[in-house]
């Protein structure tokens, strides 16, 4: 499967190589702008990957679970929510990669609350926060990035009704 998923990327990347040759010699002007757009906007984003790159490797090399859950417990109260939430905008890498740390933690008493306010905080992706500044303006990447932070916790408190009084398995 993941050869598969694998090719399909390959077999993209080549069609978006393609296209770009087939624009060099068809449309040489507007294919220079899109190079130049392009440059641009890397250029741009490099600062941003490696301070990410870095960030991520500082917390993974010294924030370990036993020390997360002690903000993530019972009684952790709003500041295991805070805490929640910049841990899932902070958090990269596809979701299944988190379910051996998820786990570890829940034996450790994560609260179910904070798991669901985790993962969907993870809605809100630094490397996309330039782009959608670009595309959308500040206000409303502000604004939708806030909503999300604010269901986030709703959902939260609805788990927690409803999984009101039972134990995590």
């Amino acid at each position: 499967m993941k050869n598969k998923i694998y090719f399909k990327g390959l077999k993209f990347l080549y069609t978006i190589i393609f296209v770009y040759i087939l624009l060099f010699f068809f449309d040489k002007e507007n294919i220079g702008i899109i190079i130049n757009k392009f440059q641009t906007i890397f250029y741009q984003l490099i600062p941003i990957f490696v301070f990410i790159i870095i960030v991520t490797a500082l917390i993974n090399y010294f924030i370990k679970p036993k020390m997360i859950v002690k903000h993530l417990g019972e009684d952790s109260g709003f500041k295991g929510v805070l805490y929640a939430m910049i841990g899932g905008i902070v958090s990269h890498g596809p979701m299944y990669a988190w379910y051996g740390t998820i786990s570890e933690l829940r034996k450790h008493g994560l609260k179910d609350e904070l798991l669901i306010v985790f993962f969907y905080s993870r809605a809100i992706k630094i490397p996309m926060l330039p782009f959608m500044i670009g595309i959308f303006g500040m206000s409303f990447t502000i604004v939708i990035s806030l909503y999300i932070l604010l269901f986030a916790f709703i959902q939260g408190k609805i788990i927690n009704k409803l999984l009101d009084g039972k134990q995590n398995d």
